[in-house]
């Protein structure tokens, strides 16, 4: 169940990561056996088309006119990408579980990380503090996907 809240904190910073790193499980086979999708999620083009939109979304939050990840839209996908993902990471018998620890760990970190996001481009700017949260919600989330065990 672990992993599956660390995937929340992961998608309560980028709504589009989980997914992401997801398609990199499945790929790479450290995700629990018989995950729901997982071939759809694992096949190349669909995880390809993930790692797409997760880089669109990094792109688009260096921009100025990009929304705060707390409207109403923001945390939907938030939602909804942290849950299957967080049922993914989970183990059998406790996906359901694992979906909604993943959802509602999101949710709390999208605050908080909105918060704590807001005061540091007071100092930093916008460019610089995305950057590094990205390399922190990328290496951490891939960590996270990458760290089960081989199921092949």
């Amino acid at each position: 169940m672990l992993r599956s809240f660390l995937i929340g904190l992961v998608a309560g910073q980028r709504g589009i990561t989980p997914l992401a790193v997801t398609a990199a499980g499945a790929r790479q086979g450290t995700l629990p056996a018989s995950v729901p999708l997982q071939r759809l999620i694992g096949n190349r083009f669909v995880a390809g088309g993930s790692v797409a939109l997760a880089a669109a979304e990094m792109a688009g939050d260096k921009m100025k006119s990009a929304p705060d990840r707390v409207v109403p839209a923001g945390l939907f996908v938030r939602t909804l990408t942290s849950a299957y993902a967080g049922a993914a990471m989970a183990p059998r018998g406790q996906r359901a579980a694992g979906a909604a620890v993943a959802a509602v760990t999101a949710l709390g970190a999208s605050y908080i990380g909105w918060r704590l996001r807001c005061a540091a481009m007071k100092r930093w700017g916008q460019t610089r503090t995305g950057f590094v949260e990205d390399a922190l919600v990328l290496g951490s989330g891939l960590a996270i996907a990458l760290s089960g065990p081989d199921r092949r």
